[in-house]
């Protein structure tokens, strides 16, 4: 009865590569089997030029920095000013409150010196004649009335001269005190329209220097995203130049390495302990893969579509096209795709899981990857000398005793 079985599922899997054959048949032999010594240079050339466009942004974001901070003495020069201004402001308002003060009572002082003459001038009159000795001598009525004549006449001649004194020196220092009250109204409208002015240009510089800062702040912005996509690009193609070269070692030993196990004994590996992907991916996985090999696309080492693939770019993108991208799912090489999957006994596969190929049964030397497809059968891009595939499980020698769920 197992016998039977057996030759029941062998049946199977030649019906599969029968029916896959007529759309395999027409596959046409790549041109490009590896990278290139020019493809190489280009990429190094591709790298250094990142790195010097990196070089030239550091410098760029310098150079704005040196700008901000030019801008930034500026606006404290011109606040510095500005409160200077300020300050000569307040001592020419105080000056002229004090002279225009000043000016009222030298001002007043003249005014009593006025009232003071006005009523020596009105005693006069009323004496009549003038102020003069021999009048009072001739006018006398006696000799008391000369002595009472001559006293009078003298404190008269005494207020008269104070008087007269203390009118010009009033009128000299209301004078001075109004001009020096005039000098200090100018010194402080002139106060004025220097603090307008220093005010004016603080602003300005202000305005400039937030408008710098935003401006400066969103290059910043933009330069470190461009510097983590130059740096990014330089290490994904470095990667990928790597993981194909080693993938394509590793399947360049497989080929020529004896004996290979059809599946290697189970030594215990793990890998995740979650899964990323549902079903509804890996089935979109799947049909993604089916496509490319339907549609007779090449083998190229390292490529990951459209045009072309490897082994485990076919794999990348498959899962890619199904919603599961970067930073989820990246593109790795075989055998860190087996490290970075949950590990699935080959009596539990279910399509869309990853299937290893290991010419010595380790993780390291891994060498091949592919698509479940179910049924035994899997998706594969399989090598730059037959193509993209539909193919059996065992087809492939170096087996790993498990595969990988996404």
């Amino acid at each position: 009865m197992i016998n039977k079985q057996r030759q029941v599922t062998a049946l199977a899997v030649t019906f599969c590569l029968l029916t896959a054959a007529p759309v395999l048949a027409a596959t046409p032999k790549p041109k490009v089997s590896a990278p290139t010594k020019a493809q190489i240079a280009a990429a190094q050339a591709a790298e250094n030029a990142k790195a010097a466009a990196a070089a030239a942004a550091s410098n760029k974001l310098a150079s704005a920095q040196n700008v901000l901070e030019q801008l930034t003495t500026t606006a404290n020069q011109t606040h510095a000013r500005l409160k200077s201004a300020q300050g000569a402001l307040a001592v020419a308002v105080s000056q002229a409150n004090l002279a225009t003060a000043h000016a009222a009572l030298t001002q007043g002082a003249v005014q009593e010196a006025n009232r003071t003459i006005g009523r020596m001038a009105n005693n006069a009159y009323i004496m009549g004649g003038g102020f003069t000795t021999l009048n009072s001598v001739l006018e006398a009525n006696g000799p008391q009335d000369l002595i009472d004549r001559l006293s009078t006449l003298n404190q008269v001649g005494a207020s008269d001269s104070v008087a007269l004194s203390r009118y010009k020196s009033a009128l000299v220092v209301a004078k001075a005190a109004q001009a020096a009250a005039t000098t200090a109204k100018i010194a402080q409208a002139n106060a004025t329209a220097k603090v307008a002015i220093a005010k004016r240009e603080a602003d300005a510089a202000q305005s400039a220097q937030a408008s710098a800062v935003a401006k400066l702040k969103a290059e910043q912005v933009l330069l470190i995203a461009e510097l983590s996509k130059a740096r990014n690009f330089r290490i994904t193609l470095q990667q990928q130049l790597a993981m194909s070269q080693l993938e394509e070692a590793n399947s360049n030993t497989a080929a020529k390495t004896r004996g290979q196990a059809k599946i290697w004994p189970d030594r215990g590996f793990k890998g995740r302990s979650t899964i990323r992907s549902t079903d509804l991916i890996r089935t979109a996985a799947v049909a993604f893969a089916r496509a490319q090999v339907l549609a007779r696309k090449p083998y190229v080492w390292g490529a990951q579509g459209p045009r072309s693939f490897d082994c485990s770019g076919l794999v990348y993108a498959s899962y890619k096209a199904a919603g599961l991208g970067y930073p989820n799912w990246s593109r790795l090489n075989a055998a860190l795709y087996f490290v970075d999957t949950q590990r699935v006994p080959l009596a539990n596969l279910v399509p869309g899981d990853l299937l290893f190929y290991s010419y010595d049964g380790s993780v390291q030397n891994i060498h091949h990857i592919t698509i479940y497809a179910g049924n035994g059968m899997m998706w594969e891009a399989n090598s730059t000398r037959t193509g993209l595939l539909f193919s059996s499980m065992y087809s492939v020698s170096g087996l790993m005793p498990s595969g990988g769920r996404v």
